[in-house]
């Protein structure tokens, strides 16, 4: 078998890696350079040091921060006409998911024209966009290292992907200093996220070799971290133990990609505005239970990748302590542990299913086939 393995030309990690900025900004050439990010990253002072930065790379940088959580087509295509219109050559994407994203999507519209929702899909983008260097101020989605980006169709209150090799962006930039200021709540959710991505691509249908290394140290590293990063911010090992999980997680995503969490959460943000990383924590447990026999060896090596005490086990009973962990680990930190905690009730439940049904490209790798019932009663365990 062959398989493809994709990264960004160059990630700098580690306390300080911003410092590499300047340098490559200078690299690229480029006079006129748009820093996009949210008001949350402006309101902890962390675009200031970017912006100098970047200066001191030699071009000159304004600032689009108006990057909502979860952001929305019309918002990509509002930052993709200004790059047009204001002549950039480089974006800088500077928050979590939902700026870098928004960077990555106006990028590629423009050179390519026409609206984000024209490449919603798989390879649909005929050309290379802009440059990117993007730069997480959490550790979570690892949009930072993946060909992804998530949008919201408001209109179809659903959200939808579009996956491109030109959204890998050509520098990303992790510095665990950035995110010493990254609020409990958050940290929570985008480090489950993180765990959501090193597990389910760890057990993907597409998973390989080279991902499973990846995810397995991202389960590792994570699961040992992040109650510490939320509860004691200022724990900077714990930062850079999240930091380095979050990329491997992210690295593991962009090769082998995700499944049936990620396709039972899209309809919950886009019909009840629940955020990325709670709706895919409320699903993971339950998800992994239903998944768990299709393959029992790595489920047990999840568990003992969580430090769960396998020894003795069978394999079975191996396997179902990674679904204990990940439980104990979701409701440590302070996540939401049901659905009807977000707003959903059981008239909701059949909608939902009807629409993660239609996430195709994400069940069709989930390690085991789901019916519409199954989806159903993967929701009604969590309601």
């Amino acid at each position: 078998m062959v398989f493809p393995f994709r990264l960004p030309e160059v990630v700098y990690m580690g306390r300080g890696a911003l410092e590499n900025l300047s340098r490559e900004v200078e690299r690229f050439g480029a006079g006129r350079v748009l820093l996009v990010t949210d008001a949350g990253v402006q309101a902890a002072g962390l675009d200031g040091q970017v912006v100098e930065a970047i200066e001191k790379g030699g071009a000159r940088v304004e600032v689009f921060a108006e990057v909502e959580p979860e952001p929305s087509t019309e918002t990509v295509d509002k930052v993709g006409q200004l790059v047009r219109e204001g002549g950039y050559q480089l974006l800088v994407g500077l928050g979590g998911g939902s700026p870098m994203d928004v960077a990555k999507g106006a990028a590629v519209l423009a050179t390519n024209g026409g609206s984000i929702r024209d490449y919603a899909g798989i390879e649909l983008i005929p050309r290379e966009g802009l440059p990117t260097i993007l730069i997480p101020t959490t550790a979570g989605t690892g949009s930072e290292v993946t060909q992804n980006a998530i949008f919201a169709f408001k209109d179809e209150k659903v959200k939808k992907g579009v996956v491109s090799r030109y959204l890998l962006p050509k520098v990303a930039i992790i510095d665990p200093l950035l995110t010493l200021s990254c609020p409990p709540k958050i940290t929570a959710a985008s480090g489950v996220d993180a765990l959501v991505h090193a597990i389910e691509s760890y057990t993907a249908r597409r998973a390989t070799p080279h991902t499973d290394i990846y995810a397995l140290e991202a389960v590792r590293l994570i699961s040992s971290s992040l109650r510490a990063a939320v509860f004691n911010g200022g724990d900077l090992e714990a930062r850079e133990k999240m930091a380095m999980g979050s990329f491997f997680a992210g690295v593991s995503l962009a090769n082998a990609g995700v499944g049936a969490v990620h396709a039972l959460a899209y309809p919950l943000g886009g019909r009840f505005g629940v955020s990325h990383g709670v709706s895919n924590a409320l699903l993971l447990a339950p998800v992994m239970e239903f998944n768990c026999v299709s393959s029992l060896p790595k489920f047990a090596r999840i568990a003992e990748a969580m430090g769960e005490p396998v020894g003795g086990k069978s394999l079975r009973e191996a396997a179902m302590l990674a679904v204990k962990a990940v439980r104990e680990l979701v409701q440590d930190v302070g996540i939401p542990q049901s659905l009807r905690e977000v707003g959903v009730s059981e008239e909701d439940i059949a909608q939902l299913a009807v629409d993660a049904e239609k996430q195709t490209r994400l069940l069709s790798n989930n390690p085991r086939a789901m019916t519409r019932e199954d989806i159903e009663a993967v929701y009604r365990k969590v309601l």
